[in-house]
């Protein structure tokens, strides 16, 4: 294994040039290798470069890549000392160590924190806290576009807009499961007057309320929930930076359906055709593959709910797959605290699977709650929860867009829509600012750059900030009533009067 050989290697370079190192841990899989240990002198990634050419004159035929170095607790136990870990990756011969280089220098360009930087989205305080994002005006346009989308969308298959509050009393969670299940995750909340509530972790037990507030008819059924709001996690410290990847404060789009025992299959299939539906008009409906996430059957305590009622969900969503033809492949012990579900995987720009949408079967909550309806024979009987999220986190579903496209968005989600730019401010400030209050009467995002800047930065800095369309204002276009534009990464310039432009953008907003 050629990970084995590089991390005897690596030991061995790391003998022959610190002193005294102390402690001799090695690790390596197929994937990639870490070597632990103390040394008098520190190491630093400056080192990397000088240590990998060592390796290579020791072994011609090995082809390594460090990749960070890290302090680590001994052991992985926090009660001892602190040491060195140095992580990195062999190859087989030098074209796979340029191909991956090449792929290192992609995802680099494709940071989401890089681009979520130079395109001024989202900023981090340590006044706030780590893991608590702040979205700037730029951002915040991005995830109410998003959710005015999603909306649109889920509306179609027949959801209505719900929304609840970020608090709630302890119980709720206990009843549903889930102070059990993931009371490490608790943000809990005191205040000095007696209050004692716990930061929503999750949605679906709220919704519950909303169902439980008045007596439900088989005839009402399905009613269908959504909402989009902050939900809280108290995830590892280490575990969270100044990345969207991870947060504390999770904006999540989802959405519950209460429905019959015979009613369950549709609802599956219509919330399938939903996720295929908006990743489509997404332009994000590609390399797809689903998991069927059932029970870990060797652990059955790690659930809620009746053996008898899961047999019937894993055999529904089975179904559901043959009909679909989604080919869902069987991931057992992947399943919800309440119920088997789907999960659709994307391969995202580098490869890379991604997580976002599911659909969760739950016959147990409902019965938790007592949930209940008046069936055709006037006699009680309890729902069935079908759980789902589509965009679900918009920190994660923003990552991924920002990545896949390299910030470059489509003009409809672009935080400007058209900039406005002078050849000369002096003759040219009094039209392009009749321009700009035209189109902001037509709700297109617009702005106008009047600084002092030459006519080369301004077109330069729009399209840095990935602006889909720059007007060009000169003599011409104000003498003739007329606007001129370049799209964004385009040297062409396309003319039009100004009535036809308004019908030009409005026409390209709409696209999806």
């Amino acid at each position: 294994m050629i990970n084995k050989n590089a991390v005897e290697l690596l030991e061995q370079v790391i003998k022959n040039n610190y002193e005294n190192v102390l402690i001799n841990n090695k690790y390596y899989d197929n994937n990639e290798f870490y070597y632990e240990f103390k040394s008098d002198k520190k190491v630093s990634e400056n080192d990397f470069k000088k240590i990998e050419e060592e390796i290579r004159n020791i072994d011609s035929n090995c082809y390594i890549k460090l990749l960070r170095i890290s302090g680590v607790y001994l052991n992985g136990d926090s009660n001892n000392e602190m040491i060195d870990r140095i992580s990195g990756k062999a190859f087989n011969n030098e074209e796979e160590l340029e191909d991956y280089l090449k792929y290192v220098e992609e995802a680099k360009e494709r940071d989401h924190r890089k681009i979520g930087q130079d395109l001024d989205l989202f900023c981090f305080s340590d006044y706030v806290g780590g893991g608590l994002p702040l979205y700037t005006p730029r951002g915040t346009i991005i995830k109410d576009e998003l959710q005015k989308e999603i909306e649109k969308v889920c509306r179609k298959y027949g959801f209505q807009k719900v929304s609840c509050p970020s608090l709630a009393d302890i119980s709720l969670f206990e009843t549903s499961g889930h102070a059990k299940k993931f009371n490490d995750e608790l943000f809990r909340v005191e205040s000095v007057k007696g209050h004692k509530y716990v930061l929503k972790p999750v949605q679906c037990p709220h919704h519950t309320q909303i169902y439980a507030s008045k007596i439900r008819s088989y005839k009402d059924l399905p009613i269908r929930y959504m909402e989009s709001d902050k939900q809280y996690r108290a995830e590892l410290q280490g575990a969270v930076g100044n990345s969207l990847s991870r947060v504390y404060a999770i904006t999540v789009e989802d959405g519950h359906s209460f429905c019959r025992v015979d009613q369950v299959k549709q609802e599956v299939i219509n919330m399938c055709n939903l996720i295929r539906d908006f990743y489509s008009r997404m332009g994000l409906w590609n390399n797809v593959w689903v998991s069927l996430s059932v029970r870990d059957y060797e652990h059955p305590e790690k659930y809620i709910g009746d053996k008898e009622d899961w047999d019937i969900c894993e055999k529904m969503l089975e179904e559901v797959s043959n009909e679909l033809n989604l080919g869902a492949k069987r991931c057992e012990g992947e399943a919800a605290l309440y119920g088997p579900k789907f999960d659709f995987m994307f391969k995202d720009a580098l490869g890379r699977d991604v997580q976002i949408p599911t659909v969760q079967l739950d016959f147990a909550m409902p019965k938790r709650f007592n949930l209940s309806y008046i069936d055709e024979n006037g006699e009680k009987q309890n729902p069935v929860m079908v759980h789902r999220a589509v965009l679900g986190s918009y920190e994660r579903f923003i990552v991924l867009l920002l990545e896949q496209f390299k910030g470059v968005l489509p003009i409809w989600l672009s935080p400007v829509q058209v900039n406005i730019i002078p050849v000369n401010i002096k003759y040219h400030d009094e039209y392009c600012k009749k321009i700009k209050d035209i189109l902001l009467e037509e709700d297109i995002r617009v702005e106008y750059d009047d600084s002092k800047e030459s006519l080369g930065k301004k077109i330069r800095y729009s399209n840095m900030m990935k602006n889909p369309i720059s007007i060009i204002i000169g003599d011409n276009e104000r003498d003739n009533n007329l606007i001129s534009f370049r799209k964004l990464n385009s040297e062409d310039t396309i003319s039009m009067s100004i009535d036809e432009f308004k019908l030009y953008i409005k026409e390209e907003i709409k696209r999806r």
